[in-house]
């Protein structure tokens, strides 16, 4: 797998943009130079990310979201590192 990210990534297996092996690799996401953990949805040209609101929920059991605008910066997390026995 390239380490290059798509323009548009999200974690709803619904969505035409979810990508089930480049989300368990690890996607970090610093927006405006913030680190963010909750992020639901990016998009890299528009400008955009998608972020949970709150603990409400929609008619359809999905958290309600918001759009915030800013500079998107996706990063792969680094592969944890496997502690070899000593033996």
């Amino acid at each position: 797998m390239s380490d290059e990210l798509p323009d548009r990534l999200c974690t709803d297996p619904k969505s035409p943009y979810f990508n089930e092996a480049l989300l368990a690799r690890g996607v970090g996401i610093r927006f405006n130079g913030a680190e963010k953990t909750n992020v639901e949805e990016y998009c890299i040209s528009e400008g955009w990310i998608r972020v949970a609101a709150g603990r409400s929920l929609d008619r359809h059991g999905n958290p309600m979201t918001i759009r915030l605008k800013g500079t998107v910066e996706p990063y792969l997390k680094p592969a944890p590192q496997a502690d070899t026995p000593p033996g």
